[in-house]
């Protein structure tokens, strides 16, 4: 007789028994005899096993064969192993120890109301032993409850649900004849428990893009390794069609819940408007922050972790910004200075002062930059348009050239239509030179084309 608090036993020729006692996430390995199982001992205990299996009711044998079966005993699971499948013969017993409600695991509203309202595609992940199928048994209750139609795919069927959740295992060997069996009966939501394989996760798609709300169970050591298993194995721009939210189970409790949507737009971190792409986001449920970045990079799938913006700032960007304000203090007191990546900053200063932080042909700001070890952009506090002038360009191998009717020294401001873009000193022979491969020289490049480049002098 199994103790209350025992989860699972363990019986193996030449060893001593042991089973788990606790609860999910937190047991303890106990030894329940000093004395080691012989091979005889063992096969009278299939025997009985086998004999249960046939005549008491709410049992039945899952997979029969002598090197491996799998037996369900009322709530009890039995995998039963034998040379050569297995280096001796091995009986291991695993059933649940508890049953609980939705409302036990202390949800919040939040994430109650999306359950009983909008539940497509949902994965239950978690590492083993987590707790992941009494969760989705208890998701399963609490959707007929509400007036749902559910059933189950489970090898073996093991999930603890009320007789009125219909629990299907594989139709002739395989889970794709039972998908095929419940597209013809139509239920509001299947259980899929457990998704493993390749097969299992085109069968679970091609179910949930039929129309049939999803909840399967998927073994994950982090909640985004569930999304990872999908990847490859489902076309990436359909996986927030399949999957939309991902409730993650460790120690028995719900840790950690992710929402997922696509949309098209540059990644994060990225600044070409020409790298844009369709890019799936998976966002905390709770918080609506955006926590990773899945998108097609080159020729691989990338998950890309999406650093919180409004985390303080690290150490070494505070002593960047200090170091910078340090040596702009002799031309504005009052500069601003913004760190944009691990090697650019963007100094804003009052107008007047840019020709001195420039200086001739671009001298002092290029010291500052070798001498902090960063690039400088200058831009002006509040950017003005001044008096619009008329250009000449012309290329000139990494360059752009503009001359202005304009005396050496005078600010000039570069707008795209009504928008600033940036602002340089007129240098001598009255020209300006923008490197084509530069972000500015980009942005330079494509106004020019589109017509919309527009220049003011102060």
């Amino acid at each position: 007789m199994m103790t209350p608090d025992t989860m699972s036993l363990h019986l193996k020729e030449g060893t001593m028994p042991v089973a788990k006692r606790g609860m999910p996430g937190r047991f303890d390995l106990v030894r329940i005899s000093e004395e080691r199982t012989t091979p005889e001992q063992l096969e009278a205990i299939i025997k009985e096993i086998m004999d249960a299996a046939r005549y008491e009711d709410d049992s039945f044998v899952e997979v029969s064969g002598y090197t491996a079966s799998v037996v369900q005993l009322g709530d009890m699971r039995i995998a039963i192993a034998r040379p050569p499948f297995s280096d001796g013969i091995e009986i291991t017993v695993v059933r649940p120890i508890t049953k609980l409600t939705l409302d036990e695991y202390k949800l919040s509203d939040k994430l109650k109301e999306r359950l009983s309202k909008k539940v497509d595609g949902v994965l239950i992940a978690g590492p083993p032993g987590s707790g992941k199928s009494t969760f989705a048994a208890s998701i399963a209750e609490f959707l007929e409850s509400g007036g749902k139609i559910v059933k189950t795919m489970e090898s073996p069927r093991d999930l603890q649900v009320k007789p009125e959740i219909t629990q299907y295992a594989k139709l002739k060997g395989s889970f794709e004849n039972t998908a095929d069996m419940l597209l013809l009966v139509r239920p509001d939501y299947t259980i899929y428990d457990e998704v493993r394989k390749t097969n299992d996760f085109e069968i679970f798609a091609d179910m949930r893009l039929a129309g049939i709300g999803m909840i399967g169970v998927v073994h994950a050591t982090e909640p985004i390794d569930a999304i990872q298993r999908f990847i490859g194995r489902v076309e990436l721009g359909m996986i927030p069609h399949i999957i939309d939210t991902i409730i993650y189970i460790k120690e028995g409790r719900v840790e950690k819940v992710y929402m997922l949507s696509l949309t098209v737009r540059t990644p994060t971190g990225m600044t070409e408007a020409d790298l844009a792409r369709p890019v799936v986001e998976v966002k905390n449920f709770e918080t609506a922050a955006l926590e990773y970045e899945i998108y097609t990079y080159g020729e691989e799938n990338v998950i890309i972790p999406v650093k919180d913006a409004s985390k303080k700032e690290s150490g070494l960007v505070k002593l960047a910004k200090k170091q910078l304000l340090a040596e702009l203090r002799r031309f504005d007191h009052s500069a601003v200075v913004e760190i944009v990546g691990d090697n650019k900053a963007i100094v804003r200063v009052e107008n007047d002062v840019i020709p001195r932080i420039i200086g001739k042909g671009g001298e002092t700001v290029k010291a500052l930059e070798e001498k902090l070890g960063i690039s400088i952009e200058i831009s002006p506090k509040v950017a003005t348009l001044g008096n619009a002038v008329d250009f000449e360009k012309e290329e000139t191998g990494a360059y752009i050239v503009f001359t202005l009717e304009a005396r050496p020294g005078k600010i000039v401001n570069f707008y795209v239509e009504d928008e600033y873009l940036f602002s340089a000193t007129l240098g001598k022979n009255s020209q300006i030179r923008v490197a084509k491969d530069s972000e500015v020289g980009k942005e330079v490049l494509r106004a020019l084309v589109n017509d919309k480049l527009k220049v003011f002098i102060n």
